[in-house]
C-alpha cells in the first residue's frame, strides 16, 4: 500500500467534553448540570457513579496540556460547560467559569495546539430542564445568550467553533428512550427538543458570525448507516425510513431542505414547534461540519423474521466493549454520502 499524504495544514487532534473530564462540580460557581441530577437518580447510572471528580481535569489542566502537546497533536476539541459559565441557564454570567477556559485557551496556544470550541456537550443547566429544557424555545435563546458570552472572551483567540455536539444523540438518549440525561421518554418531547436544537445552533451561528466574523463555525453529528437486514422490500423500506429519521433529520434543515417529509408522516409530527424563519435560521451558512461515527445499524421490518428474511445479513464478530459492531467501511460510507449529498452554501465550507 503506498504512503498516504495529507494536506500540510491537515489537522491531528484529540477530544474530549467537559462533564466527562472537569469534576469539580461545587466549586468556583459552577452551577448544576442535568447529568449532575441524573447521576444522583437511583438506577439511572452503574455503581451509582458519578463525575464529580472525573479525570480531575479542572485542577489537572496544565499537566493535561502537557500531556495533549506530548501526543504531538495539533488540536484539541474541548467543550464549555455551560453550568459552569453561566450556572442559572441565563442571566448572570460566572467570571471565574470563563477564567478557567481562558487560561486553559492561552495554554494550548502556547503549546501549538489549535483550540476547537464546542459550546454544548449535553450539560444543560438543570434550571433549564426545569423549565421545559430542549422542548421548549426560550432554552434554544438562552443558549445563544451564553454562547455570546463565551464567544466574547475568546474569540479574539478560538477561530474554530462547534456549536452542538450530536443533537441527535441528545434527542434518542435523552428524550426518547430516556438512557441518557435529562431521562424522559416521550416521542412528542424528542420531536419538540430535535428541532429547537437545531434552531439553538442556527441562534449561536448568527451570535458568533457578530461577535468574530473571522470564526469558522459548524456542528458535529453522528452519522450510522442504516443497512437492510435483508434485501426484501419490507426491510429495505424499514432501513430507508430509519435513514430518514436519524441522519437525514438534522442534515437536511442544516443543508436547506427542510425535514424529510416521510420521516415526518410517520413521526405524526404536527409541526407546531416551526415558528416563522426557523428553517432558514437552522440553515445558516457553516464553514465545517463535524462528523463522528461509530458503528452502523442493521434495520429489520416488525413485520419480518428471520424465517421469511432471504439471506439475513449478520453484524460481524468482532464487536467493541459497546456491544456496537466494528464497522470501519461505514465511515467511508457516511462521509461519500454527506459530501455529495449535501451542498452547504458557505464559500469557506470545508467538504466533511
Amino acid at each position: 500500500m503506498p504512503p498516504i499524504e495529507f494536506a500540510p495544514d491537515f489537522l491531528w487532534g484529540v477530544a474530549t467534553s467537559a462533564y466527562q473530564i472537569e469534576g469539580a462540580i461545587a466549586e468556583d460557581g459552577r452551577g448544576e448540570s442535568i447529568w449532575d441530577r441524573f447521576c444522583r437518580t437511583p438506577g439511572r447510572i452503574a455503581d451509582g457513579q458519578t463525575a464529580d471528580i472525573a479525570a480531575d481535569h479542572y485542577h489537572r489542566w496544565r499537566q493535561d496540556v502537557d500531556l495533549i502537546a506530548g501526543l504531538g497533536v495539533n488540536a484539541y476539541r474541548f467543550s464549555v460547560a455551560w453550568p459552569r459559565v453561566v450556572p442559572a441557564g441565563h442571566g448572570t454570567v460566572n467570571g471565574a467559569g470563563l477564567d478557567f477556559y481562558d487560561r486553559l485557551v492561552d495554554a494550548l496556544l502556547d503549546r501549538g495546539v489549535e483550540p476547537f470550541v464546542t459550546l454544548y456537550h449535553w450539560d444543560l443547566p438543570q434550571v433549564l430542564e426545569d423549565g421545559g429544557g430542549w422542548t421548549v424555545r426560550t432554552t434554544a435563546e438562552a443558549f445563544a445568550d451564553y454562547a455570546a458570552h463565551v464567544v466574547e472572551r475568546l474569540g479574539d483567540r478560538v477561530q474554530r467553533w462547534l456549536t452542538i455536539n450530536e443533537p441527535g444523540c441528545i434527542v434518542q438518549a435523552g428524550y426518547r428512550s430516556g438512557i441518557h440525561a435529562p431521562g424522559r421518554s416521550s416521542a412528542a418531547d424528542a420531536l419538540a427538543a430535535a428541532h429547537y436544537l437545531l434552531v439553538a445552533h442556527g441562534l449561536a451561528v448568527e451570535r458568533i458570525r457578530s461577535l468574530a466574523p473571522q470564526a469558522q463555525v459548524g456542528i458535529a453529528v453522528d452519522l450510522w448507516p442504516q443497512h437492510p437486514a435483508s434485501l426484501h422490500l419490507l426491510d429495505l423500506e424499514a432501513a430507508a425510513l430509519s435513514h430518514d429519521r436519524l441522519n437525514r433529520w438534522y442534515l437536511d434543515p442544516l443543508a436547506g431542505k427542510g425535514y424529510p417529509p416521510r420521516a415526518i408522516a410517520t413521526a405524526a409530527w404536527h409541526q407546531k414547534e416551526i415558528g416563522p424563519g426557523d428553517l432558514d435560521l437552522i440553515a445558516a451558512p457553516i464553514d465545517f461540519l463535524g462528523v463522528n461515527y461509530y458503528s452502523r445499524a442493521i434495520v429489520g421490518s416488525d413485520a419480518l423474521d428471520d424465517e421469511h428474511r432471504p439471506n439475513p445479513i449478520r453484524r460481524s464478530e468482532t464487536i467493541s466493549d459497546m456491544d456496537w459492531e466494528v464497522y470501519p467501511a461505514g465511515l467511508t460510507e457516511v462521509l461519500e454520502w454527506a459530501h455529495r449529498r449535501y451542498e452547504f452554501t458557505s464559500p469557506r465550507m470545508v467538504s466533511p
